[in-house]
């Protein structure tokens, strides 16, 4: 898979955790828990995307 390729499936996924979080939040029974796990996968995908975007290096995972 190229590059542009790979970023353009990021994205993909991207959007439709867009979609799924609007869907939760728009739920009348929303589970707060569920939505901040989505936004969290939405966050890393974001970064992948920027990192791949513009070269960076992958950061190390923190000890903390």
């Amino acid at each position: 898979m190229s590059m542009t390729a790979h970023i353009a499936e990021l994205e993909r996924k991207h959007q439709a955790l867009d979609k799924k979080i609007a869907d939760e939040q728009a739920h009348p029974n929303k589970d707060t828990v569920r939505i901040a796990a989505l936004k969290r996968q939405k966050l890393v995908l974001k970064d992948e995307i920027s990192r791949l975007r513009t070269g960076s290096p992958r950061p190390s995972p923190s000890l903390h």
